[in-house]
């Protein structure tokens, strides 16, 4: 269902605000091919209503030539700003960007944050950015799990599918996705809610077992029939199933890239506004699948890069796996169980959806 202008410029007024936009600060909003127009419109309208001096950075897409999908986060490395330093001098400039483009897990974002700039990424529909605008309790909640990650020296994943996985910490830190960019030189997503790290180089052993439900990004499907992927040494040596392991692997291996099937981000979502069933009601090429990463009580693992982390591994490949039903504990602590987060928001959550079955 469509949104308002007004109710659009409404939701980018709240997340400019907490992300604490002053009069005559300068806002460079960051657009290509596939910038949704409602949403860039209704960005520099409100960051202009709010006093902000407003530039638009148009630059054209680049990677069609080397993915097999359409979506944002299929393909990584290169970006419009690789080899383009005019451009990147404006984002330097600025003291926050709206990425309605997408320049995650590029080395021109981490050399723009650096510089004390702020980025934040915005490239889901308009009503999707309405229904999941970010509040200062969402940040509370994400930077809570973040520090018992920090905590612990384990995180250890099971189900009733089969999943049992042990993953070392402590060498990566512990992201907060929450939304909003409040300090200078931080990168967010709008929309998100959820709290990830990186295992230990090499420290991830045992198996995931894939259930119907469990979700494949990029891909943007449900699972419908059971996977298993045997993690050894910190990357994925088998993956055994029906067609739809047939495809995954047919996908990674295009990449002939080995550092494809590396575990790459661990955690787990806490965004109860965010829907595992939203992709059943929507074209692929509609959305990125936020609501997937960040529906709350899921794991949420990944094959691929950790240079965002300040790892350095930069593979073009990316896959993200939301799972349902999943238990997560830190150092034997439980924080999820069997899909149900462990904190007082979660088992409240938990409570009110068992109440209207």
């Amino acid at each position: 269902m469509s949104v308002s202008d007004i109710d659009l410029i409404h939701a980018w007024k709240q997340v400019l605000t907490l992300s604490r936009l002053e009069a005559g600060q300068i806002v460079t909003v960051l657009t290509g091919a596939d910038t949704h127009p409602q949403t860039l419109r209704c960005a520099i309208a409100a960051a202009t209503d709010l006093g902000a001096r407003v530039n638009r950075l148009d630059l054209p897409p680049v990677n069609a030539e080397k993915s097999i999908s359409r979506d944002a986060l299929a393909y990584l490395g290169a970006t419009p700003l690789t080899g383009n330093p005019a451009a990147i001098a404006a984002l330097n400039a600025s003291d926050l960007v709206l990425d309605l483009m997408t320049l995650l897990f590029s080395p021109e974002q981490h050399e723009i944050l650096q510089t004390g700039t702020k980025i934040l990424l915005a490239i889901e529909p308009p009503e999707v950015l309405c229904r999941l605008v970010p509040t200062e309790a969402d940040r509370a909640r994400v930077q809570a799990a973040a520090r018992r990650i920090e905590a612990s020296k384990q995180m250890h994943i099971t189900s009733a599918a089969g999943t049992d996985l042990r993953c070392e910490l402590g060498e990566f830190p512990a992201i907060s996705e929450y939304g909003f960019v409040d300090e200078p030189g931080r990168w967010d997503h709008w929309p998100s809610g959820f709290v990830l790290t990186w295992p230990n180089e090499g420290k991830s052993n045992g198996r995931v077992v894939l259930d119907r439900g469990d979700i494949l990004l990029p891909m943007k499907d449900y699972v419908t029939d059971p996977i298993e992927l045997v993690i050894e040494n910190g990357y994925v040596t088998r993956i055994n199933g029906g067609l739809q392991a047939d495809i995954l692997k047919e996908y990674m291996a295009a990449y002939e890239d080995p550092e494809a099937y590396a575990v790459s981000h661990i955690g787990w979502g806490l965004q109860p506004r965010a829907q595992w069933s939203m992709l059943a009601h929507y074209n692929k090429e509609a959305h990125i699948g936020m609501d997937a990463r960040a529906f709350e009580g899921n794991f949420l693992w990944s094959m691929g890069p950790n240079n965002e982390a300040g790892g350095s591994r930069t593979t073009a490949c990316h896959i993200d796996i939301p799972m349902r039903h999943c238990s997560v504990a830190l150092d034997g602590q439980a924080v999820v169980t069997r899909g149900v987060v462990q904190d007082e928001s979660g088992l409240a959550h938990a409570a009110r959806r068992k109440d209207s079955k």
